[in-house]
């Protein structure tokens, strides 16, 4: 049954609640990714209010959509936007970079809040092998048009998938692969000089599927659970998401550097999936995402770096029908393009130590996880709960109401 607009307002009140009652420590280190692969979404006016509605004040858009640009000037909004994959050769030419810088950036500041320019996204393992030979080029001008028009504090990277990595377990073992090496070394070097961050897609998800009797869900989805040890740090993590990204730190100090910090650029869970997608579940997209969204409130770091706060982007913000591959690609969405969330990541997450999900794998042949049960888990609690729980009693009820 569709969900009604009185429900969808009172969802969206809840978010608000859960985000406005933890105004006092802050989601700084959450952002969300706004993709835009379909043909129904809202107008851009529409989810700058959506976005402002969750008091969310970090987003990604995946090009450098001028009608985007211009509707979130004068907001509050930091934006990250993107050279596409396609356009990525004609930028190793510093002049057509310098071009690109201001017909496509430059007419929108300062009034939008660009932070962030990635170049291409994953293009150290794009299908497309030449790209590589540009990327580190592309960069280093796109930053120096920016620095010759006095905007060189707009960070410029670019996004890697995990495939970049030769090993990554234990997280210790993180290695780059030899192949790509030569220009890692180009990339890090300009990261470390700049002081920008590595940024990393990481999707516990695409594990889980792979191998589902081998992964336990927990460990995957951030429940209780009893981890595993890295045997070379005795390191223990409880999720696989900070063993994904300490795995790259390991990799950058192998290479010869330190102080880069990794930040999250996409990281998820699909909705819904075909007959080979194990795991796209609402249950076990909701459970990750509300499980991740309270290690984000809770200013977390990874084991490697417990005093850091791990900044993540979400994918995504809405569902999108256009996007190619099998199901779980067009499935990732906190909302549905009318507005209307594809499941409910409030009341529920904060009220209980863990929220509800589908049972971990009962067996496993792999040595590196143990499934027995976690004795104890620590419940964050946070004193602004307190303060809204009326707020937080009244739209629970709704919700109950609505979805019973």
């Amino acid at each position: 049954m569709a969900t009604t607009t009185i429900g969808i307002t009172y969802i969206i009140i809840l978010v608000a609640c859960f985000l406005s009652s933890s105004s006092d420590i802050g989601v700084e280190s959450f952002g969300i990714n706004y993709g835009q692969v379909a043909n129904n979404l809202p107008e851009p006016e529409k989810v700058l209010t959506l976005l402002t509605t969750l008091r969310i004040t970090k987003t990604r858009i995946y090009d450098t959509n001028p009608d985007i640009l211009r509707s979130f000037a004068n907001s509050n909004m930091d934006l990250i936007v993107t050279v596409e994959n396609e356009i990525l050769s004609q930028l190793d030419d510093p002049q057509a970079a310098s071009q690109w810088v201001s017909t496509r950036i430059l007419p929108y500041l300062p009034e939008t809040k660009i932070t962030g320019i990635q170049v291409g996204n994953e293009v150290f393992t794009d299908d497309d092998t030449t790209l590589i030979q540009h990327l580190v080029p592309a960069v280093i001008n796109i930053h120096n048009a920016l620095t010759k028009a006095g905007y060189s504090n707009i960070q410029v990277s670019t996004p890697s998938s995990l495939a970049v990595l030769d090993e990554s377990y234990p997280p210790s073992a993180g290695t780059f692969k030899a192949e790509i090496s030569t220009i890692m070394y180009q990339f890090l070097n300009f990261l470390s000089t700049t002081k920008t961050p590595f940024w990393i897609n990481a999707y516990p998800y695409f594990a889980y599927k792979d191998e589902p009797d081998q992964i336990p869900l927990d460990y995957v989805l951030f429940n209780p659970n009893s981890g595993m040890v890295d045997p070379n740090t005795k390191l223990r993590y409880d999720n696989m998401l900070y063993a994904m990204v300490d795995a790259v730190y390991f990799a950058i100090a192998k290479m010869g550097f330190k102080g880069i910090e990794v930040r999250v650029s996409e990281t998820g869970w699909p909705s819904k999936g075909d007959v080979d997608e194990a795991g796209a579940t609402p249950q076990n997209a909701a459970t990750y995402n509300r499980n991740l969204l309270r290690r984000q409130m809770a200013n977390e770091g990874t084991p490697l770096n417990p005093r850091m706060r791990l900044e993540v982007y979400l994918f995504a913000l809405f569902n999108e029908d256009l996007k190619p591959g099998p199901t779980s690609e067009r499935n990732y969405g906190l909302f549905q393009p009318d507005e209307s969330m594809t499941y409910n990541v409030g009341f529920s997450a904060l009220a209980t130590t863990s929220s509800s999900s589908s049972p971990s794998s009962s067996s496993s042949s792999s040595a590196s996880f143990s499934l027995a049960s976690h004795a104890t888990h620590t419940k964050v609690v946070h004193t602004g709960y307190h303060q809204s729980f009326m707020c937080w009693m009244f739209v629970y009820w709704v919700i109950s109401a609505l979805y019973v």
